[in-house]
């Protein structure tokens, strides 16, 4: 049973968390205790997180006040501004 309000983490929200957290992919894996490899992977669609990630990332998510909903304009990143 899927839990209610859990947003569907897929490569471009989860981009879309990070950059509005104003963190790196090696910032994020240190905040969430895995690799940098993991958050790649994720952002390029390769996999997709699961279980206890995918809650992480809700509530992480839910402390910043990222609230996409899916819709455009809740995705739309600056791709031409990207952290090293």
């Amino acid at each position: 049973m899927k839990r209610r309000g859990t947003p569907a983490w897929d490569s471009q929200r989860i981009r879309a968390l990070r950059r509005h957290l104003g963190v790196t992919q090696q910032e994020l894996a240190g905040q969430m205790g895995t690799r940098q490899q993991t958050i790649s992977e994720w952002e390029t669609g390769m996999y997709r997180p699961r279980g206890a990630s995918a809650t992480l990332l809700s509530i992480i998510a839910e402390r910043a006040g990222f609230y996409g909903t899916g819709s455009d304009d809740d995705l739309q990143v600056d791709d031409g501004a990207q952290r090293g």
